[in-house]
């Protein structure tokens, strides 16, 4: 059996990997071992591991590598703890590849350590473009990645531009899609009953993190958000925002703006978010989510600033700066009859998601050869 190690740092990513492992587990041919780390084992952030155990997915290591004060600094400190205990962990594990996802720091540094350990390296979500330091941390991955996980053919065409050997790059799909298309989202009435919404009323999902390359603006363009928000007064269920630089100002920020209309989230297990996403009017901020996985619900996102200002989009994204009154235009533009009718009749996502892509991933972790060419990486530019 080909042992997969994979890495999982916070709730950003875990359904990228979540229907990966499900499908080795169905699979005779494969095993995986999981690294917990991050934001997976902060309580301030929800202490999502307790969603990965109700899952009941093989947990083989909980690494505590995070340091508080969530600043640029801290977050430099933080990879490298990470990166001491991660080497442990694989030297301990020995496994045949080591799976990392999107763009996230951890799964850097997780990538420098296996291929200095001549461990091929997978990646998901490979060859993508985002807008501040999680799109220089993707294109990082990619030169210690041995093998590509491309979720479009843009991705895919990226990384051949980049100087990766076609035999490595695979045009496979976005796997956190799977279980959206797949159905795996809590029921309207769960989500009606959890947090005591009317889904005859308008509906906002707000989800805005701290921007690393801003740190320091952050107070002033959730500022903006809030005020928004408040000015609209929909019913609106908001998450907390990550643990990047700046995060506890955002944090306090939120306190400090709740209101009796707004429910306040540290963590969500990911159906109930999926379950928000399918009930919503839109989603508001700067996540991802609205991006990739806001299309399979035709749902329209209004995203604020640059966190996501390279990332491929579809019609369902109405991009603003973080200006109280461009966003209140933006979400009456999101909610109007005319946008909601348009985004029913199009199907112009840029990632691809038919609900099986995890089985594509897993039948290439499993057959692709793991031999010297896998391993002695070729640049072509």
């Amino acid at each position: 059996m080909r042992h997969v190690a994979v890495i999982a740092e916070g709730r950003m990513t875990y359904g990228y990997s979540r229907p990966v492992m499900r499908a080795i587990e169905t699979d005779p041919d494969l095993r995986y071992s999981l690294i917990v780390t991050n934001q997976h084992l902060l309580p301030t952030f929800g202490y999502s591991i307790e969603e990965i155990e109700r899952d009941g997915l093989n947990i083989t290591d909980k690494i505590y590598s995070t340091l508080d004060g969530y600043t640029p600094a801290t977050m430099c400190k933080s990879l490298g703890v990470f990166l001491i205990s991660v080497t442990d962990a694989l030297v301990r594990l020995e496994p045949d590849i080591v799976l990392v996802v999107g763009d996230r720091g951890e799964h850097l540094i997780a990538a420098l350590a296996a291929a200095h350990m001549n461990i091929p390296v997978a990646h998901i979500q490979a060859g993508e473009r985002s807008g501040n330091i999680d799109g220089l941390t993707r294109h990082a991955i990619a030169r210690f990645a041995h093998i590509h996980f491309a979720s479009g053919p843009d991705a895919a065409e990226r990384l051949r531009r980049s100087g990766e050997e076609e035999f490595r790059i695979f045009m496979t799909g976005a796997p956190q899609l799977d279980e959206l298309v797949n159905g795996d989202a809590a029921p309207p009435e769960e989500i009606e009953r959890r947090f005591d919404l009317k889904l005859d009323k308008p509906l906002l999902l707000v989800v805005q993190h701290p921007v690393t390359e801003e740190f320091g603006d952050g107070v002033e363009q959730m500022r903006e958000t809030l005020e928004a928000v408040c000015e609209l007064a929909y019913q609106t269920v908001l998450i907390f925002p990550n643990n990047d630089a700046g995060s506890d100002d955002l944090r306090l920020m939120i306190e400090r703006y709740h209101r009796p209309f707004m429910r306040v989230e540290r963590n969500l297990p990911r159906d109930v978010y999926a379950g928000l996403m399918r009930s919503a009017s839109a989603v508001v901020g700067n996540s991802s989510s609205g991006l990739i996985e806001a299309p399979a619900f035709h749902l329209p996102a209004v995203n604020i600033g640059n966190r996501q200002r390279d990332r491929a989009r579809g019609s369902n994204v109405i991009d603003v700066p973080y200006e109280r009154a461009a966003i209140v235009e933006a979400i009456r533009t999101a909610l109007s009859p005319a946008f909601r009718e348009q985004l029913l009749a199009s199907d112009d996502s840029p990632y691809v998601g038919d609900g099986q892509v995890s089985e594509r991933i897993v039948e290439i972790l499993k057959t692709i050869p793991l031999d010297e060419k896998l391993l002695r990486k070729q640049l072509a530019y």
